[in-house]
């Protein structure tokens, strides 16, 4: 370790002057108002006892910190001097601290003055058209510097959002020139971070999430239920396996009696031929989806998901929209049928399911209480392929 290495050096200086810029403080302060500059450096300098001690030490010191002065490398900190009495050595004149005198010798020093020129014509224009987002830049002034060459399109693209409040179209028929979909797709947190500043709150349905879709008024791709026609008799054009918004779903009329929904895409694939029945698959807790199908209300439905806390629970939410819904392989018996296929759970759900018969009840509280062991679980496709269709024929005869 240098003999110097306790006072302060002109690397030291510069990293100050460099964390800065790092945090967005030099270019904040152009924004507030703030006099940052003259700065006074954070400056360690020898004691009396150093003096006298390591006065060649010293001498090295002050040496290096004149060479990287100002006055000597063309930019950076000047060096203020203090003159001290010392009964051996006599009077010396020796750093009482160093100080970057302005903003341009700060940014020259550590290479920063085309991005703050940079910096403060975006700004200026950011604010000329949004001045809700001024303060937005005080905090955050090196992201618009990260996403300068696209900024002028950014802007653009905020221009066209307030001007087109909750459009109602899709992200790709925005028409702003530089800009399509790829773009915004790349910039959707930013878009939105700036978003919520610059429309008013009608413009914004705060509850939607970090949909950009939903929380600013635009189409959303619509969701796509997916099922497959069991009767031949049934198929539309003859089409068995269909998928289709859900919205177009609630307006088709199959004429079929029994729907199987279950949450194993293979299930559905797989599953066996029913008069008049379909199976809707792969949707997980996307049941929900199924709200608006109210044909639904007047079928037979049967519901197969895991034999696990999180089965019951997405059969239970499902009954609260279709209290109809029978489970289907979600008993005590096929459970333990398959005992050797047991998996567990991850994070069992522990909450009361209040639409539960007292069969499914009784099974979900022994899973919970992890009676059967810890967390287990039976996911639906590790169930014999024999043992489905006997269910089955079984469910078909009730």
């Amino acid at each position: 370790m240098s003999a110097t290495a306790d006072w302060t050096t002109p690397a030291d200086a510069r990293a100050e002057v460099q964390r800065l810029w790092e945090r967005g403080r030099i270019l904040a302060a152009e924004i507030d108002g703030e006099a940052l500059f003259p700065h006074a450096l954070r400056f360690r300098r020898p004691d009396g006892r150093a003096l006298a001690e390591r006065f060649d030490d010293v001498r090295r010191w002050i040496r290096t910190l004149e060479a990287g002065a100002r006055t000597a490398a063309g930019s950076g900190y000047e060096i203020e001097w203090t003159e001290v009495e010392h009964r051996q050595l006599g009077r010396n004149r020796i750093p009482l601290r160093l100080v970057v005198p302005s903003r341009e010798d700060a940014l020259r020093w550590i290479g920063k003055l085309r991005a703050a020129e940079r910096f403060a014509e975006l700004a200026q224009a950011t604010v000329a058209s949004f001045p809700a987002l001024r303060d937005w830049l005080r905090r955050r002034p090196l992201v618009l510097l990260e996403h300068a060459d696209d900024w002028p399109r950014i802007l653009a693209v905020l221009g066209w959002f307030h001007d087109h409040p909750r459009a109602g179209v899709h992200v790709r028929q925005i028409d702003v020139s530089g800009v399509d979909t790829k773009f915004i797709e790349a910039r959707r947190t930013l878009l939105i971070e700036l978003l919520d500043l610059v429309l008013p709150p009608e413009s914004v349905d705060a509850t939607s999430g970090r949909s950009l879709e939903a929380r600013y008024g635009l189409a959303q791709k619509p969701a796509l239920i997916r099922f497959r026609i069991l009767d031949p008799s049934h198929r539309i054009a003859g089409l068995s396996d269909v998928s289709t918004p859900v919205a177009e779903l609630a307006q088709l009329r199959l004429g079929v009696r029994r729907v199987f929904v279950t949450e194993n895409e293979l299930n559905g694939l797989v599953f066996p031929d029913v008069a008049a029945g379909i199976v809707i698959f792969g949707l997980g807790y996307g049941v929900e989806l199924l709200r608006e199908v109210t044909w639904l209300d007047d079928v037979e439905i049967h519901y197969w998901g895991d034999i696990d806390t999180h089965g019951f629970a997405m059969l239970d939410r499902f009954r609260a929209r279709f209290p109809q819904t029978r489970s289907f392989l979600m008993d005590r018996e096929t459970l333990c049928a398959h005992r050797t296929q047991w998996v567990a759970e991850a994070r069992p759900h522990l909450g009361a399911l209040a639409r539960l018969s007292v069969e499914e009840r009784s099974l979900y509280e022994d899973l919970a209480a992890n009676r059967f062991g810890t967390r287990v679980r039976l996911e639906q496709e590790r169930i014999g392929f024999g043992w489905v269709e006997r269910a089955l024929q079984k469910a078909l005869r009730s």
